[in-house]
């Protein structure tokens, strides 16, 4: 891995484009496992040095921040004016973000948890970024206000591109205020009764920070539940919404356990799985919001821990080699497909053969953008979204 000091970082890139030298962007390499192998021998190019808050704009709930930039160390900052970025840590990151990854790591990945529910995703959260392109030019999108329409939408281009569009250099976010008081719910019962109650608060007039299908590791028997988490400024108005919530769940015949914040957390930290190496398999799942309970009851994830967004459809499952065998992982993208939605292998077993990704129906648009940014096809060879990776 090549770690440039800030000042070498652009020569470099512009030295690479001259050689033809295939390469891939990456932040702390935390995560550099994750997804589909880059294919030949490729130069990591690490923004570990790329460091810092560049400007935290507290009464405009803005922060500009560079790439290599900690998440733990943003949000330590945010924390001493009350503010936060509104994102979960990425899996693999508990016990209270260590292991977090990268600013610029977070936003080429483009995935999101549960708190998408009420705050959307860190692609939403984006008000401006700079980035290198293959040659070494550098280039900017967005601003540092949040009210900014000028230009393309470059930034939300590269959240989720995983590094094969560019290399992030500074990210500009928006903020929010820390909640005052937050509580939480753990709902237990029939997936059918839960899967109502999950569609109700859906429909309600109650806005939840988070409304998650949760299933444990390891899973305990029948031990898919629902995780809702309620944040305000009023601790009254929260015991209320908790009484307004298991008052329906009972009525449905689902047991609420109410979770004050420190079991909330305990709760939410489990969900973000083991340390960002300590499994085998981890699957991102992807089915239409009304498909999710039918997901769960599927025979190929039985007995897999999992969380998924209920108001999203989308969520994370994950297993030793052991406990899940590839002719598995096939049928559950099959079904994911069936339902509408994808299946996105982040990690298997060494010596696994099965594609991160397969070919979406736009493959031909983003090979277009792929020949516009990186004509060299420089960048994260074999690591492009939507285009199914060659076995070769």
């Amino acid at each position: 891995m090549i770690t440039p000091e800030p000042g070498e970082l652009q020569e470099l890139v512009r030295e690479l484009h001259q050689q033809a030298a295939p390469w891939q962007p990456a932040g702390l390499g935390s995560r550099l496992s994750w997804g589909p192998p880059v294919k030949g021998a490729s130069a990591t190019v690490s923004c570990k040095r790329l460091s810092g808050i560049v400007e935290h704009s507290s009464g405009d709930f803005t922060v500009t921040a560079l790439a290599g930039t900690p998440l733990l160390e943003l949000q330590a900052e945010l924390a001493r004016h009350r503010q936060w970025l509104a994102v979960d840590w990425p899996w693999g990151s508990s016990p209270g973000g260590y292991a977090s990854g990268s600013l610029g790591g977070l936003v080429a990945r483009g995935l999101a948890g549960g708190l998408r529910q009420r705050y959307l995703g860190v692609r939403d959260q984006l008000i401006g970024l700079e980035l290198i392109r293959a040659d070494g030019t550098r280039a900017r999108a967005g601003g540092k206000v949040v009210k900014n329409v000028a230009g393309y939408d470059l930034m939300r281009l590269m959240a989720g591109s995983w590094g094969s569009l560019g290399l992030i250099s500074s990210i500009t976010l928006r903020t929010m205020p820390v909640p005052p008081q937050r509580r939480g719910l753990e709902l237990k019962g029939p997936l059918e009764a839960l899967g109502q109650l999950g569609a109700w608060l859906l429909g309600s007039n109650l806005s939840p920070e988070r409304i998650d299908w949760w299933r444990p590791s390891p899973p305990q028997g029948d031990d898919t539940g629902l995780l809702i988490s309620l944040a305000s400024i009023n601790a009254h108005t929260l015991e209320e919404q908790i009484a307004y919530i298991a008052a329906k769940a009972a009525h449905l015949g689902i047991t609420a356990q109410a979770l004050d914040p420190a079991e909330l957390e305990s709760l939410v930290g489990e969900s973000q799985g083991p340390g960002a190496g300590a499994s085998d398999w981890l699957l991102r799942l992807a089915v239409r919001p009304n498909r999710t309970t039918a997901l769960l009851a599927d025979p190929a994830l039985t007995g897999l821990p999992v969380v998924m967004g209920v108001g999203s459809g989308i969520g994370l499952a994950w297993a030793e080699a052991t406990a899940l065998p590839a002719y598995r992982v096939e049928a559950l993208r099959r079904r994911c497909n069936q339902s509408g939605g994808y299946l996105t292998v982040l990690r298997q077993p060494p010596g696994g053969q099965l594609p991160a990704w397969l070919d979406a129906p736009s493959r031909p648009m983003i090979e277009a953008i792929k020949r516009q940014f990186d004509p060299k096809q420089q960048l994260s060879r074999g690591r492009l979204p939507g285009v199914q990776p060659s076995r070769g």
